[in-house]
């Protein structure tokens, strides 16, 4: 796999943080996977979780060439070529123009486009969202009958997004069941799938934008 000297820094720093959330462009972690140590254990392996490292690094390279502003505020999880976009834009034109980029990218199956545009949401909001997240995170982890290293989990607004790979669906009830438990949590929205479900490309289709 070859990668730029600034894209081979940006892919280590995101490794690095994977434990806390997914890279912005700022670098800001809003989602969360596995490391590439522990990835095998995941569906994907190894490879596939170097292949989610790439793709996740030239969509924040994309985002950041084209405006960082833009993005900012964007958050980004990549699991096994499917990419799921959450956060906040400031006008319809940015959400497209944030899925456009990222149909660029080689090796993107799918986007799941959850981007909001600019609702008023301040200081207070983004903090209960991550603490959501962390708490979502930190459940998970201590409940034996969840792997918890094949979850992402982003929170927007309250809203809390799951995606990855369940072995069952009792397992995938479980997580659901313990994000709806937690203070503070308005909706759960599951985009995991089951473990050995084959992921269906949109990538010869138009992009979606919801």
């Amino acid at each position: 796999m070859k990668i730029s000297t600034s894209s081979g820094f940006v892919a280590l720093a995101c490794v690095a943080v994977l434990a806390l959330g997914a890279c912005t462009p700022l670098g800001v972690a809003t989602g969360a996977g596995a490391t590439v140590g522990i990835a095998a254990a995941g569906e994907g392996g190894i490879n596939g979780a170097a292949t989610d490292i790439r793709i996740r690094t030239q969509i924040n390279e994309s985002w950041f060439r084209h405006d960082v502003d833009m993005f900012r505020k964007v958050g980004l999880t990549v699991d096994q070529g499917r990419v799921l976009l959450t956060g906040i834009v400031q006008n319809p034109d940015h959400r497209v123009e944030a899925v456009r980029l990222v149909w660029q990218v080689d090796g993107v199956k799918q986007v799941i486009n959850e981007i909001r545009v600019d609702e008023g949401a301040g200081f207070v909001s983004y903090a209960n969202d991550a603490w959501i997240s962390t708490n979502m995170r930190t459940s998970m982890t201590f409940d034996k009958n969840i792997l918890s290293i094949n979850y992402s989990i982003d929170t927007v607004d309250g809203t809390v997004y799951i995606m990855g790979v369940a072995r069952d669906q009792a397992e995938l009830d479980r997580v659901i069941a313990l994000a709806k438990n937690i203070r503070g949590v308005k909706q759960v929205v599951s985009y995991a799938k089951m473990l050995g479900e084959p992921i269906v490309s949109q990538a010869d289709q138009s992009i979606p934008l919801q």
